[in-house]
């Protein structure tokens, strides 16, 4: 199944810096505490996504990782802010800002192209990695290994993570790799001078650094293969992953073998988010001037927990329903004060949160969502609706006003999704799994030319991408509110942001629309009902792929199965109709 997908952002390098170079300044004006803490956080996540665009792109140029002047200019910069970082976090002075207008002056120095494509890391943006646990867990590695320590980061998110290790390990600044090929079989290249530079020193002990391990653990897999073939004992192999967790079902044996036996140190985001490091106190008191104090233990909504919390009511009693795909779910908690009840959910870190605060406010002062009201390092306070309810239906015309003001308030750059071609390309995959290759033939109508035609009138927009009958609310008042609504177009999966035709085919699958109806959503939003009926080809589909990797129980499996009724009424009504017609 084709579900997941990475997102980048094309950046000029030296616009980059100087963005750096002004933050710090602004940060280092603040007094301490959270939000200072949080700035220096967001400049070396920037740093680092900085540091990766220009590794990955001299890596598109020779096909092999190598040690260069720009990476090691680069590399300075993120492990200056990662000790400020470590710094703040211990509560100690922060250094000399000489040191990083130094670094920053010497990498601006170098022959940097015009841009970097620097990719999203999805740790610090959807799942609730920060890296002041790797930190930690790295400080518990000091008696397991022998000096000289090497920190080899993975790239995306490794090359941040591998510079708070060394720096807790007081190591030399880390080597970045890119792990390519397969997503469960990946390898390593490594030039001959980087080859050289690694295994200088026989003694030497090795720490690998990444987010995961995930389905296969193939990243960290490869580097550790690598290394063993080289001739580096496995003792001298260390981990550094997110969680403490064993290998991924589609691991290797070998692989499986050698984490089970491996030193990897992992440190959770509760073992740091209910204590107080420096700076930062436990989580439920990062709201108190805005909230006021707590009067009840922090509870943990995450993973579907809910559900629990919210008292859903469903006729039929199921016990998985509303189904979840706990392993996509943003971490959240229910905080009470005396000033109401609180749901906060980790917005992601850096400019991605305040990005989703900006799109909170403006939906509802719509009317279209319950009320933001602040945002503390990741986490986005939100208004929790005691006594709401799913309703049994939305009406079509909030459905069209909803759709509406995201099509006029949100437009988006056109390559933060995916392609039109991609996105058949994934039809064809997934409907091909769950239905037989027979199922497939219906996609043919999509030719080349077509999709052509119907890019040409692509607007790109941060859809919602998620309009499930379980995604809205109705309140003791009677209004009709739209939950999750802000950052489901920049979730781990290929969609991303589509012409607002997407949620208007997810709005006819989800809520059964008739074909009239159907046409009179399309007029009210001013959706092409060419491009919706390419989308609905492809909405069940991806659908489909989504749930089959969820958890498994009785809510999951029957919400693949309606999207497989879903998907075989569209291929019915779309064979009884041409693609230029465009009916939905």
């Amino acid at each position: 199944m084709l579900v997941y997908g990475d997102h980048d952002r094309v950046e000029d390098p030296r616009v980059v810096v100087t963005r750096i170079a002004t933050t710090h300044r602004a940060a280092a004006a603040k007094p301490d505490g959270l939000d200072r803490h949080a700035m220096l956080v967001s400049l070396f996540i920037e740093a680092a996504e900085l540091a990766q665009g220009l590794a990955d792109g001299e890596f598109a140029a020779v096909g092999e990782d190598d040690c260069t002047p720009c990476r090691d200019a680069a590399m300075a910069v993120v492990m200056e802010l990662a000790r400020a970082v470590a710094l703040s976090w211990r509560g100690a002075a922060q250094p000399a800002a000489s040191a990083l207008a130094a670094g920053l002056e010497t990498l601006s120095a170098q022959l940097l192209p015009e841009t970097v494509r620097a990719r999203r890391p999805e740790g610090y943006a959807l799942y609730g990695v920060y890296p002041e646990t790797y930190l930690e867990a790295a400080a518990r590695l000091t008696p397991n290994l022998s000096a000289p320590v090497i920190v080899i980061g993975l790239r995306s998110i490794g090359t941040g993570l591998a510079a708070m290790a060394a720096v807790a390990l007081n190591a030399a600044p880390p080597v970045t790799l890119r792990p390519v090929g397969h997503p469960f079989h990946r390898t390593v290249r490594v030039s001959a001078r980087l080859r050289t530079a690694l295994l200088a020193d026989a003694d030497a002990s090795y720490v690998i650094v990444d987010e995961g391990p995930g389905l296969s653990g193939s990243s960290f897999g490869a580097v550790a293969d690598w290394l063993e073939a080289a001739g580096v004992p496995s003792r001298r192999i260390a981990f550094l992953p997110s969680h403490g967790g064993e290998a991924g079902s589609h691991s290797s044996d070998r692989h499986r073998r050698r984490w089970a036996e491996a030193v990897r140190p992992a440190v959770g985001f509760d073992e740091l988010a209910h204590a107080a490091h420096g700076p930062v106190p436990p989580l439920e008191r990062w709201f108190e001037d805005t909230l006021g104090p707590a009067v009840a233990p922090l509870r943990d909504l995450s993973g579907g927990a809910w559900r629990t919390a919210a008292a859903v009511v469903v006729a039929d009693a199921v016990v998985d329903w509303p189904p979840v795909h706990a392993q996509q779910e943003r971490r959240k908690f229910l905080l009470r004060t005396a000033s109401g009840s609180w749901l906060l959910k980790f917005a992601g870190l850096g400019r991605e949160g305040e990005g989703k605060l900006d799109r909170a406010r403006a939906l509802h002062q719509a009317g279209f969502t319950t009320e933001p009201m602040a945002l503390r390092y990741g986490f986005l306070a939100e208004r929790w609706l005691d006594g709401a309810q799913p309703p049994s239906t939305v009406p079509p015309e909030r459905l069209a006003d909803y759709l509406q003001f995201r099509a006029r308030r949100f437009p988006a750059e056109r390559d933060t999704g995916a392609s039109l071609p991609d996105l058949l390309a994934m039809a064809r995959v997934n409907i091909g799994e769950a239905l037989g290759t027979a199922a497939t033939a219906s996609l043919d109508r999509w030719t080349p030319v077509i999709l052509r035609e119907l890019d040409a009138g692509v607007r790109r927009v941060v859809t919602d991408n998620r309009l499930h009958i379980w995604e809205w609310l109705r309140t003791t008042d009677g209004r009709v509110l739209k939950t999750d609504a802000l950052d489901h177009a920049g979730a781990h999966d290929l969609i991303g942001r589509q012409d607002i035709a997407w949620d208007v085919a997810g709005a006819i699958v989800e809520f059964g629309l008739p074909a009239a109806e159907a046409d009179r959503l399309c007029g009210a939003v001013a959706a092409s009902k060419r491009l919706v009926a390419f989308y609905l080809s492809c909405y069940p589909a991806f659908q489909i792929g989504y749930w089959s990797f969820a958890s498994s129980g009785a809510g999951t499996v029957s919400m693949r199965r309606f999207y497989e009724k879903a998907w075989k009424r569209q291929a019915d009504r779309g064979q009884r109709s041409s693609p230029h017609a465009g009916t939905p």
